[in-house]
């Protein structure tokens, strides 16, 4: 199940990037003056209006693509396996685990303090490290 939701997510975000591109791409409202009296029409690969037709029904593909990638995912969102029990339950059962781990900390301080204290002389360990004045 996650396979997919990663394959529709990737896919999703490629065709975002599609579309961007073929926004860029699109000429403005005003940019249709210049070429309705000739100007560079000769050097489009699409003709005049040839290119206008073509990604503006590239881009409304692409969108509907889009919107259908976003229903999948909302749809694999809400109906994804969840596991038995509450949010609460799911916590206490790894609390145990946590707190085996501090033990485990706390216990290798102490290994470590009283390995400092065994290359002491006797009875030094207790003192106070202090110069008496």
């Amino acid at each position: 199940m996650q396979f997919w939701i990663n394959l529709i997510i990737v896919l999703h975000v490629l065709v975002a990037i599609a579309i961007i591109g073929l926004v860029l791409l699109q000429h403005g409202k005003g940019a249709d003056m210049g070429s309705g009296f000739g100007g560079g029409a000769s050097s489009s690969l699409f003709g005049a209006t040839g290119s206008a037709n073509f990604l503006s029904r590239a881009t409304a593909a692409l969108a509907t693509v889009f919107f259908l990638l976003s229903l999948a995912l909302a749809y694999l969102a809400a109906n994804r396996p969840r596991e038995p029990g509450s949010v609460i339950d799911r916590v206490q059962k790894s609390a145990p685990a946590e707190q085996k781990a501090e033990k485990k900390e706390e216990k290798k301080e102490e290994k470590k303090e009283a390995k400092k204290d065994v290359g002491a002389p006797p009875g030094d360990a207790a003192k106070d490290r202090t110069v008496p004045q």
